[in-house]
């Protein structure tokens, strides 16, 4: 019985270790994606801000040749 109880107790830490290296390489992946998800969404602002810019010139354009 001892036995059998030594060896679930070893098969348990052997699982959780592994868990836990799993949730490490999680956390690290989730990282890496958030600042992908920053860089993205700065490159859309910029891209919206250069948008409205031309839009604002291409407005400006039309009223001076009115």
């Amino acid at each position: 019985m001892r036995e059998q109880l030594q060896k679930r107790v070893e098969q348990l830490r052997e699982e959780f270790e592994n868990g836990q290296k799993m949730l490490t390489d999680l956390e690290s992946r989730q990282a890496s994606l958030r600042e992908t998800l920053m860089r993205i969404a700065g490159a859309i602002q910029v891209l919206e801000e250069e948008l409205s810019k031309s839009a604002e010139n291409d407005n400006v354009e039309n009223i001076i040749a009115s």
